[in-house]
């Protein structure tokens, strides 16, 4: 089975998805788990200025990070933690990622107000001619300590 073969694509949140998100508590720090796997090629929509211009996912998730980057910053977010994938010692033994990363945001407010904003919704679609699969895992930061309990 060659990298990435036989994952499901998830590019987008589900309507579900999206409103259990939103039912969920917002006044509190949030940190959202990204797991990203690349296309090969880009593919942009018909009539995109960057539809034929043979990008690879990596170069079309990069137009995304400089297009959305300063909205994710002026909301208060940062990356607290980008790692480089190795392997998956227990998982689906297809689930390969090419990007690693944990987002922190001030709280749900600002990650909303990040995905509504007219201009993150133009960036967006270099997200989605980049991804192949992804997964977006919100998680309420907890206290860091030296067990796993």
């Amino acid at each position: 089975m060659t990298r990435g073969e036989g994952i499901s694509a998830y590019v987008d949140p589900t309507p579900a998805q999206f409103a259990a998100f939103k039912a969920l508590e917002r006044g509190h720090p949030i940190e959202m788990l990204n797991l990203v796997r690349f296309k090969a090629e880009a593919s942009y929509p018909e009539g995109h200025p960057l539809a034929n211009a043979g990008l690879s996912g990596a170069e079309a998730y990069k137009n995304y990070g400089a297009e959305s980057g300063p909205i994710f910053a002026g909301l208060g977010g940062k990356i607290v933690w980008r790692g480089g994938f190795e392997t998956t010692l227990i998982g689906p033994a297809d689930e390969a990622w090419d990007a690693v990363f944990v987002a922190r945001y001030p709280d749900a407010h600002a990650f909303l107000a990040m995905v509504t904003n007219p201009d993150y919704q133009k960036a967006v679609v270099h997200r989605q001619a980049a991804v192949a699969t992804s997964r977006l895992i919100r998680t309420k930061p907890g206290d860091s300590g030296a067990t796993f309990g």
